[in-house]
């Protein structure tokens, strides 16, 4: 079983697809050992309580600068000996200590399809408004490992969402969270738990389910 964390913010609606996935056991070989809040008043921390999954607060204001900050993340995570940290709506950008220590082992999604409407400012509801005001007909969600460039790491899955007349951002937002985000986010964390995704450069290999060993 790979321990798995996932670093949250907010209202983790991203973190509950991913409980309902495993009551589902639609996320194989997979131990999910903690989330982890940079708020306090975070509700994904009342929804990880509820499905008796550990929690732990590590406040972004108890932290003078970036660099403490994310050194305290680092040691809660290898305390706890985490193999795949997962980020849901994780809104601090951490340093590159974090990135090295956890080099392709941690996931993140964005709601749009990479390389378009996303780096740094492109974040929550601000994606869909931009989404918008360009015109596009076609948006979605990607799933993909985490690099030292906001939103520029190797994609792992991606799933298309159509933009439809009328739509407003939150009406926009919610059906990419719905269509896109909930399904691919558990499907990643699922393949890296399999052992079934190995990462070339920029590309991300998918091993075919059995195939695992091959890797």
């Amino acid at each position: 079983m790979i321990k798995t964390a996932v670093l949250v913010s907010g209202g983790g609606t991203n973190l509950q697809a991913i409980l309902d996935s495993m009551v589902f056991d639609e996320i194989k070989n997979c131990e999910l050992a903690a989330v982890i809040s940079s708020n306090p008043d975070a509700y994904a921390l009342v929804r990880a309580r509820n499905s008796n999954i550990p929690t732990y607060v590590i406040d972004i204001n108890d932290f003078p600068n970036r660099r403490t900050y994310t050194d305290a993340v680092i040691d809660k995570l290898n305390d706890l000996d985490i193999k795949l940290v997962v980020l849901a709506g994780f809104m601090y950008i951490l340093g590159p200590r974090f990135v090295s220590t956890f080099e392709n082992r941690v996931i993140n999604i964005h709601p749009s399809l990479i390389p378009a409407f996303c780096g740094d400012g492109y974040y929550g509801l601000h994606v869909h408004e931009k989404v918008l005001e360009y015109g596009a007909k076609i948006t979605g969600a990607t799933a993909h490992f985490v690099s030292r460039e906001t939103d520029a790491g190797p994609v792992i899955i991606q799933k298309a969402v159509e933009v439809h007349e009328g739509d407003t951002p939150e009406i926009l937002q919610r059906r990419v969270m719905e269509e896109a985000e909930w399904k691919i986010l558990p499907k990643a964390i699922s393949l890296f738990c399999e052992g079934r995704l190995s990462v070339e450069g920029r590309i991300v290999h998918i091993a075919e389910e059995g195939q695992e060993e091959a890797q």
